[in-house]
C-alpha cells in the first residue's frame, strides 16, 4: 500500500473514503515515516496531524474541511493524516481515543498537543498560523543601513506593507529551514517614509530582493503574491546566501563572522575608525570631509549629498573621484587638532594617496565665509581648478581614532 493514497478499508461492510495524491492536498504519512516527514523539521516547520479512520463517517465528513486547509497552507506548513486502522500502536501511543483528532506541532521546545477547538478550516488555521515563527526584523529609518550591510554576504528581501503585522507568508519564509540561515527578511510598513522613499516603494504590498556589499544590487518582485511562487523567488537569491555563523570556542554560541557596515550605503557617511579605510583612506579618489561638532542634521545631509551628485557628475569625464562624508570632530578630537578650523562647521579636502595632505576651507578675515553649501562649492571649485593650498600631514601619520561604545562589541570570529 502506497504512502500517497489511503486504500478503501472497510469494516462491518461500510464503505471507507480513500485520500488520493490526485485531488487532495493532504500528505498521508505512517508510522515508519513520521520522523522523516514530521519529527526530523521540528526545530523550525509547523505541523499537523489528522488521526482518522477510513471507515468513519465523522472522518469522511471532517476531509473536505481538512483538505481546505491542507490547500491554503501547502508550501507553508505540513497537513497530513494517518489511518488508525492501519497504524493502531502509533495511535494509541499519541493517546487517539476517537477520530478525526487532529495533533498540533509547534517548533521545538513547544510540546506536540492534541487540538481541543471545532474540527474546522477557520479555527485550525488561526491556531496553526499563530504557531509559525517570525525571523524577520522590523526595518526603520533607524536600522535600515545596518540591517542591509550586516552579513554581506546574505541577500535581503524586504517586504513592503500597508498592514501593521507580518503576514503569515512571509512569516512562513523567514522561517523555512533553508531560507533563514541563507536569507535575511526585513519587514517595512508604509509608516516607515524614509525607508519607502530610498526603495521607491510606490505600491503595497512590493518585495524587493537587495544583494552586495553595498547593497547596490537591487529586483522587484513581479510574479503573483502566492506563498510557492514567492518561494521560488526567494529560493533563487539563497543559492548566493551562506551559513555564516560559526560556533565560539565550542561554548555553543554563535558569532556573527560579517559585521555591519551601515556607511556603505550610506550617501554621506559618518569617518570613524570603521568607516575610515572603507570610505577614505583605502582606494582611489580625494576625500571630502565636513566637519562638524556633533552629528550632522537631515539639512545637512541633503546639501551635502546634493553637493555629491553635482561634483560627480561634473567630474565623469575627468577621471577624478570625490568622497563625501562628515566627521564629528567633538569625537575626533586628535582630526580637530590636526585641522585646526578657523570656525564650524567647516570642511576639509583630503588627499590620502602617497603624500598624505589636506586642503582646509578658508572662511575668510572676518570668518565671513561660512561652511555652507555656497562655502563647500568654492573649496571644491578651488580644489578642482589647481588654486587650492595642501598642507602636508606632520610625520605622514594619521591621529589615533577615538575610541566608542561599540568599537569591542561582536568581535569577528577567527576561522
Amino acid at each position: 500500500m502506497g504512502t500517497a493514497a489511503l486504500v478503501a478499508l472497510t469494516t462491518n461492510g461500510a464503505s471507507a473514503f480513500k485520500i488520493e495524491a490526485m485531488k487532495h492536498d493532504i500528505q498521508q504519512i505512517s508510522a515508519g515515516n513520521f520522523d522523516g516527514v514530521i519529527g526530523k523539521f521540528r526545530d523550525g516547520a509547523v505541523s499537523a496531524l489528522w488521526f482518522f479512520k477510513g471507515d468513519n463517517a465523522a472522518d469522511e465528513k471532517f476531509l473536505d474541511e481538512y483538505n481546505a486547509l491542507a490547500k491554503e497552507y501547502k508550501g507553508m506548513m505540513k497537513v497530513t493524516a494517518m489511518d488508525c486502522n492501519e497504524n493502531a500502536k502509533f495511535c494509541e501511543k499519541n493517546n487517539v481515543k476517537t477520530t478525526p483528532a487532529v495533533m498540533l506541532y509547534p517548533p521545538n521546545p513547544m510540546p506536540a498537543f492534541l487540538w481541543e477547538g471545532k474540527m474546522e478550516k477557520k479555527a485550525l488555521s488561526g491556531r496553526m498560523g499563530k504557531l509559525v515563527p517570525d525571523l524577520s526584523t522590523q526595518v526603520t529609518a533607524e536600522n535600515v543601513d545596518k540591517f542591509l550591510t550586516t552579513d554581506p554576504t546574505k541577500p535581503k528581501v524586504l517586504l513592503f506593507s500597508n498592514k501593521d503585522k507580518v503576514p503569515l507568508m512571509f512569516k512562513a519564509l523567514s522561517s523555512e529551514g533553508v531560507l533563514k540561515r541563507t536569507i535575511k527578511f526585513g519587514f517595512v510598513k508604509e509608516s516607515e517614509a524614509a525607508v519607502v522613499s530610498k526603495f521607491k516603494v510606490k505600491k503595497f504590498p512590493t518585495l524587493i530582493s537587495v544583494d552586495g556589499a553595498k547593497a547596490e544590487k537591487r529586483e522587484e518582485y513581479k510574479g503573483d503574491i502566492t506563498f510557492l511562487s514567492v518561494m521560488e523567488w526567494v529560493n533563487l537569491r539563497s543559492e548566493s546566501g551562506m551559513g555564516d555563523k560559526v560556533g565560539a570556542g565550542g561554548a555553543g554560541a554563535e558569532e556573527t563572522i560579517e559585521e555591519a557596515k551601515p556607511w556603505l550605503v550610506q550617501e554621506v557617511p559618518e569617518l570613524t575608525s570603521k568607516s575610515q579605510k572603507d570610505i577614505c583612506f583605502k582606494g582611489e579618489g580625494l576625500c571630502v570631509i565636513y566637519l562638524k561638532e556633533g552629528p550632522i542634521t537631515p539639512a545637512e545631509t541633503d546639501f551635502l549629498s546634493g553637493l555629491s551628485k553635482k561634483f560627480t557628475s561634473q567630474l565623469s569625464d575627468r577621471g577624478t573621484k570625490m568622497k563625501w562624508m562628515w566627521l564629528d570632530v567633538k569625537i575626533e578630537t586628535a582630526y580637530k587638532d590636526l585641522f585646526a578650523p578657523q570656525q564650524l562647521p567647516s570642511a576639509v579636502v583630503f588627499n590620502p594617496h602617497k603624500r598624505l595632505r589636506f586642503s582646509l576651507m578658508d572662511h575668510g578675515e572676518d570668518g565671513e565665509v561660512k561652511g555652507d553649501e555656497q562655502g563647500l562649492s568654492a573649496l571644491m571649485e578651488k580644489v578642482l581648478g589647481g588654486d587650492a593650498r595642501f598642507k602636508m600631514v606632520p610625520g605622514q601619520k594619521l591621529p589615533g581614532w577615538a575610541k566608542r561604545a561599540d568599537d569591542d562589541s561582536k568581535k569577528k570570529t577567527e576561522l
